[in-house]
């Protein structure tokens, strides 16, 4: 296969959803639910997935599992089109699993890491990245075995001539540490959400904390939620409003704000089209179950966007 407009680095894993639970749980006692669904899950994969049926060429380095799961997250990648011959398989760890509680409003995520964890440096494919244009890495604080070389990773394609962008999701640990930061001077793109980009520069205040992090990385995307968007990039800031849509399910929409930002990104849109398109791509997702679902109806998603872009 011709090299990849985008590499992705990062985790594969299912998402087991459940749907209808009550606001309380209570030992030993049974309860029934409304639905649930299994569906491809971890902000990566989510990512790719979108990201290739939206008409960007493709590519994932990761690691799953010898297991069934593993394997199923494989195949619903392939089916989008995704690369998916540079991922590897553990010989002993399984694939992770997520499994999230689902209540109107919020939402619980339980996540096993499995071969998350286990992602290294040596399991990459670098002529394989680095001919790619664009390099993404989502999850920073689940990769343990990799953090430790992801500065060089970033800055070995910055050197290569591809642009970056990274979402580091939430730190588990809530420590968020500085390591981050020797990353963040070689992303060109950070795609935090209003909590994570307020953790990053260690303050509550949402102002001060994008223009902290905007003196390190040159554009600064957050997620707003039903807010909408805002970007900043050096003394420019671009906002997009929020969306009123059948928002079905919160899942993975802010993976999917990210593969629209990078596919019209290296079409060469303008900030404020790559904001928009962002926009749009995240709201389509809560329209369906599940992180990639929405994108699976390829027509829908045609009608979506033409009737939610903005018009020239």
């Amino acid at each position: 296969m011709p090299a990849p407009d985008v590499c992705v680095v990062g985790e594969i894993n299912p998402d087991l959803i459940l749907y209808g639970l009550p606001k309380v749980l209570k030992p030993e006692q049974e309860i029934l639910i409304d639905g649930f669904r299994l569906t491809l899950g971890s902000s990566s994969a989510i990512f790719a997935n979108n990201l290739s049926v939206l008409g960007t060429r493709v590519g994932i380095v990761s690691k799953i599992g010898g297991d069934p799961l593993g394997q199923m997250a494989m195949d619903w990648l392939a089916v989008s089109g995704v690369d998916v011959a540079r991922v590897s398989k553990a010989k002993k760890t399984t694939t992770g699993l997520s499994v999230i509680l689902a209540h109107p409003g919020e939402r619980f995520i339980l996540t096993y890491p499995g071969t998350m964890f286990e992602l290294d440096y040596a399991d990459l494919d670098l002529d394989y990245i680095f001919a790619s244009r664009h390099l993404h890495v989502s999850s920073f604080f689940l990769h343990r075995a990799l953090r430790p070389k992801m500065a060089e990773l970033f800055r070995e394609g910055k050197s290569k001539g591809l642009t970056t962008s990274l979402d580091t999701n939430d730190d588990p640990e809530n420590q968020w540490c500085q390591d981050l930061l020797d990353v963040l001077r070689s992303v060109d793109i950070l795609f935090p959400n209003e909590r994570e980009v307020k953790e990053i520069a260690r303050t509550d205040d949402l102002s001060t904390a994008i223009e902290k992090v905007a003196q390190i990385c040159p554009m600064v995307v957050v997620k707003l939620g039903p807010k909408g968007a805002l970007m900043r990039e050096g003394n420019k800031e671009w906002r997009a409003p929020g969306m009123q849509v059948n928002s079905i399910d919160p899942v993975g929409a802010g993976d999917s704000f990210d593969a629209g930002f990078i596919h019209r990104f290296l079409q060469g849109g303008t900030r404020e089209e790559c904001l928009n398109y962002a926009n749009v791509a995240g709201a389509f997702s809560t329209t369906r179950e599940g992180g990639t679902e929405a994108f699976r109806d390829r027509e829908s998603m045609a009608r979506f966007f033409r009737d939610h872009l903005p018009r020239k």
